[in-house]
């Protein structure tokens, strides 16, 4: 085992030519970062998952009762064992061929069985009233956390000359501020990373557990090899349009539609002129070019800007699906009346993190025109809606 860790903390890797470990250790006269600091936000983690409960519980639930926000849930399947016993053991998409045997067996018409099944797949999902809770408390958090990042590194140099991000480097002093900045973000994303397992399910799952791993091993990269004040830069950057995104579902769920335009149009304007415009001005080009003039390259920061590139890739693509939604939108829309995070089924809010599963049959399954029984066209491709210019589904 001290083997292993004698090789993972490699000075040669984490720290720039000439410089140790011990170079860096705490002094009565300087402090710095030391990566044993870390290990706080593993309970803090928990801790903040526990805090996220009680918020939505006392909080965020009475609030969205003001809003007349109900915690109903989608219309339920009516019962029926066989179908029940196929959902449950064999596919929740049922193909043609298995919607025919089934129409056969239960006398029903093939249109009656996939809504049955659309109807079955809702009732998995969670309520609005849970999703604006969710938003609710992440809302507050990024906007908490943009605060405290804005009013901070308003003080600091390297907000308005980025190359003091170098100088002296790594011999730059760790204060108070940046260590409570750098833990409470990583507890947050560390804990967003543990409850995707728990939370409403996306289709953007995997997506979002790459952006998290990536947010993470940034946060602690930056910290171990005393990259913080750059790190500061990034963190803040990335919070601000979090905040409105959050808050244009929140203005989605309590059927606000003219907030939740406004909000979702600054938010795409803030996130695209942010994540390709400022980011990769001002912080790809401190960290790979400034960083190279007055550092030098070394193993660790090759590591350290090839994941600043990966997230610029994510950058890259979501803005192209907020442009897409967008587009969406507006083309599929009524004049002066769309709304960005309910375009249809097949955009199901992509951008949107709390988008959830497609209802639309498989490709290989054909749309069968059969007359069905109780059906009208509200209920169209979700199965439970009830007409209405917001469907309980994003």
């Amino acid at each position: 085992m001290a083997g292993i860790l004698a090789w993972f903390w490699n000075e040669r890797f984490w720290l720039p030519h000439n410089v140790t470990w011990a170079d860096l250790k705490n002094t009565d006269e300087a402090t710095f970062p030391q990566a044993e600091d870390l290990y706080l936000a593993c309970p803090l983690a928990f801790c903040i998952f526990m805090v996220r409960l009680v918020f939505e519980r006392f909080i965020a639930r009475p609030c969205a009762m003001g809003l007349k926000i109900q915690a109903n849930g989608p219309q339920k399947a009516q019962p029926n064992a066989i179908l029940e016993k196929v959902f449950t053991a064999i596919t929740k998409h049922p193909d043609e061929k298995r919607l025919e045997g089934l129409s056969k067996q239960l006398d029903w018409d093939v249109r009656t069985i996939q809504r049955w099944f659309r109807q079955r797949r809702n009732q998995e999902k969670p309520s609005t009233l849970a999703r604006f809770c969710e938003s609710m408390w992440r809302f507050t958090f990024y906007l908490y956390i943009f605060t405290y990042g804005v009013r901070f590194l308003k003080k600091t140099p390297w907000l308005w000359n980025t190359k003091e991000c170098w100088y002296n480097y790594p011999y730059q002093p760790l204060n108070v501020d940046i260590h409570y900045y750098y833990i409470l973000e990583l507890s947050f994303y560390l804990s967003l990373l543990f409850s995707q397992f728990t939370d409403i399910r996306r289709k953007d799952f995997l997506i979002m557990f790459l952006h998290h791993v990536a947010t993470i091993s940034l946060i602690t990269f930056s910290y171990v090899n005393n990259m913080a004040r750059v790190g500061t830069l990034v963190m803040c950057l990335h919070d601000g349009a979090d905040v409105l995104i959050e808050a244009a579902k929140m203005a989605n769920y309590a059927k606000c539609q003219i907030l939740c335009n406004l909000l979702f149009a600054m938010f795409a304007i803030l996130f695209i002129s942010s994540r390709l415009g400022v980011y990769p001005v001002w912080v790809l080009n401190t960290t790979l070019f400034e960083s190279w003039e007055i550092v030098g390259p070394y193993p660790s920061w090759w590591v350290f800007n090839l994941l600043l590139i990966l997230l610029q890739l994510l950058h890259s693509f979501w803005s192209y699906l907020i442009v897409k939604t967008a587009c969406r939108a507006i083309s599929k829309g009524k004049v002066g009346k769309w709304n960005p995070l309910h375009v249809s089924k097949d955009d199901h809010s992509d951008i949107e993190s709390s988008s959830d599963e497609d209802d639309s049959p498989p490709p290989n399954q054909k749309d069968h025109s059969s007359t069905t029984n109780g059906t009208n066209k509200n209920h169209g491709t979700n199965g439970y809606l009830t007409g209405g210019p917001y469907p309980d589904e994003h």
